[in-house]
């Protein structure tokens, strides 16, 4: 039972099998939530998407601030908190603790004896750095700790980040190539049994049109694995098990733009404001993979917006993932610099 809880990380694909610490590739932010669920490049300052691509972290995000929190699904739930600080001479650093808690169950023995209760989670403590080499050109990395407790079984494991980022700042154009979770199990759940992690190779790129408010983003994910599409072999006949031979020509033309959608995310942001933006996304793969033929819905679809309040930037995102339910992503960020600034003195002395 348990496993089944904790495979809800991997709502991502239906290929994650044998992989540890899927949740590390949950939306670290509402922003990111509602343009598809894949971190992308952005031009303004952003800590939630330095955490993803740390060669962001390049840019002016001193003293920012970052907390989410999701209500996932069922007693499910997950959040991050991050702090940047600039260092002089060394770049831009940032911590950030992420976790999920799965809840609380029942202990019991196989006469169904209750013994007591026992929780689970998964937890990541990342630091990041980022540097500007030249006007255009950024590099990064994340160092992340992970601890994953799944009562009785426990795990720990290492993993890093390598992120170079690319800005035409004239044409409002940034993309970033980064490779997530590179590392390995420290500690296994059972001894011999080394399992590897939700490596990820991606690429994004976003672009903020001159003349109207809108910010347009695309980002191709798993790009080290081509065929992202899965059938169980036990619901298809052997004669029908990958026989291309088989197919037609538009058939495979249909099938080799099915795998090449599966890997973009595609975002929008209106901005009509400073103070305010609202976001769409669609992730193909997550309708293809989590859609119900018989019913019509928004699987795949997420929305969201931002706004400004004070020192306070406020964020929300939803993403449908099936017809069960959306999760609500709330995110609330701020430079402690801003937050605690004094305002200046106003001159009151009589001329």
């Amino acid at each position: 039972m348990l496993f089944l809880v904790v495979s809800v990380s991997g709502l991502v694909g239906q290929q994650q099998s044998g992989r540890v610490y899927e949740f590390l590739n949950l939306p670290a932010t509402a922003r990111i939530t509602a343009l598809g669920g894949h971190a992308f490049p952005a031009m303004d300052p952003d800590l939630g998407m330095a955490l993803t691509h740390p060669s962001l972290l390049a840019q002016d995000v001193n003293h920012h601030l970052s907390l989410n929190f999701v209500d996932y699904f069922d007693d499910i739930n997950y959040g991050t908190v991050a702090f940047s600080q600039y260092f002089e001479r060394l770049g831009q650093f940032s911590a950030a603790l992420q976790y999920i808690d799965y809840g609380r169950f029942i202990e019991a023995d196989e006469t169904g004896q209750i013994l007591g209760e026992f929780s689970a989670g998964d937890y990541n403590f990342q630091i990041g750095w980022g540097r500007l080499l030249s006007d255009q050109l950024m590099l990064g990395s994340n160092l992340k700790m992970i601890y994953s407790s799944l009562y009785p079984e426990s795990s720990f494991g290492m993993a890093v980040d390598v992120s170079v980022a690319y800005a035409i700042p004239e044409h409002q154009i940034i993309m970033a190539l980064t490779a997530r979770n590179i590392g390995r199990q420290i500690t296994q759940y059972h001894d011999g049994i080394r399992e590897s992690l939700p490596f990820d190779l991606t690429f994004g790129v976003s672009k903020k049109l001159n003349n109207a408010p809108f910010r347009f983003s695309l980002v191709a994910n798993n790009l080290h694995n081509f065929g992202l599409s899965y059938e169980t072999p036990t619901l298809i006949p052997d004669h029908f098990n990958a026989n291309d031979e088989n197919k037609g020509f538009q058939d495979q033309v249909s099938d080799i733009a099915d795998d090449l959608m599966r890997h973009l995310t595609i975002g929008v942001e209106f901005v009509p404001l400073e103070s305010f933006s609202f976001r769409a996304g669609y992730n193909y793969r997550r309708r293809q993979e989590m859609k119900v033929e018989s019913r019509l819905s928004t699987v795949g679809f997420s929305w969201g917006f931002g706004l400004k309040i004070s020192r306070f930037h406020l964020q929300y995102g939803r993403s449908n993932y099936h017809l069960a339910g959306a999760p609500n992503h709330i995110s609330i960020s701020t430079s402690l610099e801003d937050l605690f600034r004094r305002p200046a003195l106003q001159n009151n002395t009589s001329q």
